[in-house]
């Protein structure tokens, strides 16, 4: 266990920036440090009028908000177990996880509540809205009393307002559960990860040491917050340091986020590979791919203000006020990453995921080398399965403070991914160089052997594919010993350009010679097919592979 503490992380945040802005909903409600304060002590205070106990489970289902975030603050720093849910999960998927979790109470939209059964879960003794925090369901006349009574009661706790000298929480161990987060990973089976209060700690205390906030910087938050990526470092970290977190709180689009980083100018940026992948193909391949930036990119000098010009105009579409761009969730388009990092532009690659918190490596941008994901963090142990680590790729394997402590009344699960020795062995397979850099080559489920005995890293073709100006994304699948390529056509950008859809198969050929002339003969694809419908995806967007094989 690390010596610090989640839960003073938060009460130090609000004492010192009692007067900052602290959550804001995009065009919305707008909290101060002291309005989380003050709501974060009420719901202890229902919470201990309703008999919650330490380590009871409290369920959170809802877009993205700022009273959101007041409900998971106010849960984890009560004791209680928060369980938060992607609000994109199907209602029974919900109702499944709230009764598998062992919940007692519910903090659900209005909108997702409407889809809910309450006679579906009978542990739950109250449900209220995180809209507006009003008790939505109760079979109990004494709770409903409760809930009247609760504000007078509290200012009666505080008759001279709550202050920044009198906000106190009560610590919780780091030994101590803190969530249940809920995902559907690639597997297509949901697993309720346990995250003790020192992996959230070890989480915090690694960003506050080394990436670059301070007081009063402006956050954009579009990232899931019911995805442990999203809610450690667009709100966790942040709101640790004094941040002023604006939440996007509808699914934003590539429009949306952009005029959020315009108006709001963040400092720091979180990103999955997507969001970036597609600025680059949609905003500089167009550029540098035709007459004349692709003869004056071979000039020396004169490529050079092209590269300062691309840059310049990149930065200024995140806004032109922020430190790094972190990307993390899922790989990186190699082909984009490094003319990103020829042009000098300030992105990171992280490597995480939810069993951990989710940081497992970082290295800020000046120092990180193209096709890595950092170096480990400093609460980890990380090895790489293989009788040479810096040459033969083998499982990603680690042990540590961020690390889950299980996966919830699912022995056999963690089992699995769990050893005799503690090593989590977390299914990506990759390389760790000499200097202790991690380079991912891709999931140990989608690993190809070829019928030359070859290993083949599917995610390596698809880069190639998605490059390509028709096409929205690919999957590489094996079918009879042969590589096909199912892929999903940008056909809005077919019709903008006056290409006729008949066209297709002539283009997907003509972009299959082209990519196998850049891939050794043991990973050559042998057909294009059309995918009629984008790929289905898990929170942090990566495609279920299992779901086409």
């Amino acid at each position: 266990m690390i010596k610090e503490q989640f839960v003073s992380y938060i009460e130090e945040s609000i004492k010192k920036n009692w007067n900052l802005p602290a959550l804001s909903d995009y065009n919305g409600e707008k909290l101060t440090y002291a309005d989380a304060g003050n709501y974060i002590l009420k719901f202890h205070l229902l919470f201990d009028r309703l008999g919650i106990k330490k380590g009871d489970k409290i369920a959170l289902v809802g877009k993205n908000s700022a009273r959101w975030c007041c409900v998971y603050l106010a849960t984890v720093s009560y004791g209680a177990v928060i369980v938060p849910i992607l609000p994109d999960f199907k209602p029974d998927d919900i109702q499944s996880i709230i009764n598998h979790s062992d919940s007692v109470l519910l903090f659900s939209s209005d909108a997702i509540f409407q889809t809910i059964d309450p006679a579906k879960l009978p542990a739950i003794q109250a449900v209220f809205s995180i809209n507006d925090f009003e008790l939505f369901h109760t079979h109990s006349d004494a709770i409903k009393s409760l809930v009247e009574q609760l504000d007078a009661e509290f200012v009666k706790n505080y008759p001279m307002g709550l202050t920044a000298g009198s906000f106190e929480l009560t610590n919780t161990g780091n030994e101590e559960l803190a969530v249940i987060s809920y995902t559907s990973g690639t597997t297509g089976f949901s697993k309720g990860v346990m995250l003790q209060h020192n992996s959230l700690a070890a989480n915090v205390r690694y960003a506050q040491e080394n990436m670059p906030l301070k007081p009063g910087d402006p956050i954009v938050s579009f990232l899931p917050l019911a995805h442990s990526y999203g809610c450690a470092f667009e709100f966790l970290f942040p709101f640790s340091i004094g941040c002023h977190i604006t939440i996007l709180t509808k699914t934003p689009s590539p429009q949306i986020i952009t005029q959020a980083f315009q108006e709001v100018r963040p400092r720091l940026i979180l990103s999955v590979p997507l969001v970036i992948e597609k600025i680059y193909k949609a905003r500089i391949l167009p550029i540098i791919s035709k007459f004349p930036a692709n003869v004056l990119l071979k000039i020396p000098l004169l490529n050079k203000l092209i590269h300062k010009k691309i840059r310049a105009n990149l930065t200024q579409a995140f806004g032109g006020n922020f430190a790094e761009v972190v990307i993390g969730g899922a790989a990186f388009n190699i082909e984009a990453e490094t003319f990103m990092k020829k042009i000098r532009f300030p992105f990171a690659v992280g490597y995480g995921m939810t069993e951990c918190g989710p940081l497992i490596s970082y290295a800020p941008w000046t120092v990180n080398k193209i096709g890595a994901s950092g170096r480990k963090v400093d609460t980890l142990e990380v090895i790489i399965d293989s009788p040479d680590p810096a040459k033969v790729v083998g499982e990603i394997v680690l042990r540590g403070e961020n690390c889950m402590t299980g996966y919830y009344k699912n022995p056999e699960a963690t089992r699995e991914i769990i050893d005799e020795e503690g090593w989590l062995h977390t299914g990506d397979l990759g390389l760790i160089d000499k200097d202790g850099f991690i380079f991912i080559k891709g999931r140990c489920k989608s690993l190809i052997l070829g019928s030359s005995g070859k290993n083949i890293y599917p995610e390596e073709i698809e880069a190639a594919i998605n490059n390509k100006e028709y096409v929205n994304e690919s999957l590489v699948v094996y079918r009879q010993e042969k590589l096909v390529a199912l892929v999903y056509p940008d056909l809005d950008k077919m019709t903008a350009n006056g290409v006729n859809k008949e066209a297709l198969p002539e283009i997907l050929e003509h972009y299959r010679k082209e990519v196998n002339a850049g891939l050794p003969k043991y990973m050559q694809v042998t057909r294009f097919e059309v995918h009629p419908e984008e790929f289905v995806k898990t929170p942090k967007r990566s495609i279920k592979r299992y779901l086409y094989n």
